[in-house]
């Protein structure tokens, strides 16, 4: 039985998780909950899961569920808040494994106290590597501790680099639906719409991450997870747009073989490869082949997208600009549903952001949050 800590329990990730969990009670149960603000989806998660430890993001919440709780009936459950809290939910002795699904910096924390606990870490947060890859993934050296990516597009890269040695890997591969403004003519571009760049052709996602797909951020990211996670330089790691989104990445080795690998489109199952790795447990998470008639790959536009060309300057850069490419973007895609900037003010910001950054390696975590703050600043003034 391995007992979960969920690190985002009302967000998708957490929820998707949590159904993973119902499927295979033999296997899984859950430790603790880290639910954030959602207060009424953390009393429902708390009274059908019976965790250990709960933590919502202020003392207020915090409080409001305890009351509830025994109201409920409820006893046994720990109930804590904050970072702190957070914390203590991905370090309790009866975590054997944490999945990171908290949106944006506010779980590095927790996920680095994780790992330094040697806890084995499914990692569906790629700020957190974006903003302290090095740090994280030099602290699971040390003490051998796995982090396994949930992120789609890296777990497909997961399971295709287990049939090779490292040196055989050639290329990596990163597929992008494109977004919904593959086709749209540049000169529409400065009157794109909230509304417009929220609707995905075809994941189901948050705000800020739909809107980033729209930028092909989003892949900017990923590229910097990727060089990261698999220890490949920016050049080594390359974005194809496939619209059809059944092909979720690809391995090219050095030897001119490719391996792709193709499931359906939900998160369940690359949660599910994460939480059982190395095995592989039978699901009902079946592909149809008949979505394999027709395929698309084509190279990226980078005047189209000038997001994904600050992506791979910053992964050049590392350290700092990599901080800084994630908190400006944020900063901007907060502005633009605002509609406080247009849409091609969010690649404006970043650059001017990126721009004035320093260049830097943070040693500590409490360096990567200084260096996330001084870049949201920035970014704060030039939007203002």
């Amino acid at each position: 039985m391995k007992r979960l800590a969920i690190l985002g329990s009302t967000g998708s990730i957490g929820q998707s998780t949590l159904s993973i969990v119902e499927q295979f009670p033999e296997r899984y149960s859950v430790a603790s909950l880290a639910a954030g603000r959602n207060l009424e989806e953390a009393l429902a998660q708390t009274v059908r899961w019976r965790p250990r430890m709960v933590s919502l993001a202020t003392e207020e919440l915090a409080g409001e569920l305890s009351k509830r709780l025994r109201q409920a009936g409820v006893a046994g459950v720990d109930v804590v808040y904050g970072t702190e809290g957070t914390v203590a939910c991905s370090t309790l002795d009866d975590a054997d494994f944490v999945v990171s699904a908290i949106v944006g910096v506010s779980g590095l924390e927790a996920t680095h106290a994780a790992i330094l606990a040697g806890k084995p870490v499914g990692l569906a947060n790629k700020e957190c590597m974006v903003a302290a890859g090095e740090i994280l993934t030099r602290a699971a050296r040390e003490r051998n501790v796995p982090i396994l990516p949930i992120d789609s597009e890296h777990n497909a890269v997961h399971q295709c680099m287990r049939v090779g040695a490292h040196a055989e890997v050639k290329t990596i591969w990163l597929t992008a639906s494109g977004g919904p403004f593959r086709q749209l003519p540049l000169d529409q571009f400065a009157s794109i719409t909230p509304e417009q760049a929220l609707k995905h052709p075809t994941w189901v996602m948050g705000r800020r991450i739909t809107i980033d797909s729209a930028t092909m951020l989003n892949k900017g990211l990923e590229i910097i997870e990727a060089c990261r996670l698999f220890d490949v330089p920016p050049s080594q790691v390359r974005v194809t747009v496939h619209p059809q989104s059944t092909v979720h990445s690809l391995v090219e080795f050095v030897d001119g073989s490719i391996l792709a690998q193709i499931s359906v489109t939900d998160m369940r199952l690359p949660i599910l490869y994460a939480l059982a790795y190395p095995e592989r447990p039978a699901s009902k998470l079946t592909f149809d082949l008949g979505a394999l008639r027709h395929l698309d790959f084509e190279q990226p536009d980078f005047e189209r997208f000038p997001c994904l060309r600050l992506a791979y300057e910053a992964a050049e850069k590392g350290g700092a600009h990599a901080i800084a490419l994630n908190a400006a973007d944020e900063v901007a895609v907060e502005a633009f549903l605002e509609r406080s900037i247009p849409f091609t003010g969010i690649p404006r910001t970043i650059e001017a952001v990126l721009a004035s950054t320093p260049e830097a390696h943070p040693a500590t975590i409490a360096e990567v949050l200084a260096a996330d703050q001084l870049a949201r600043q920035m970014a704060r003034a030039f939007v203002a």
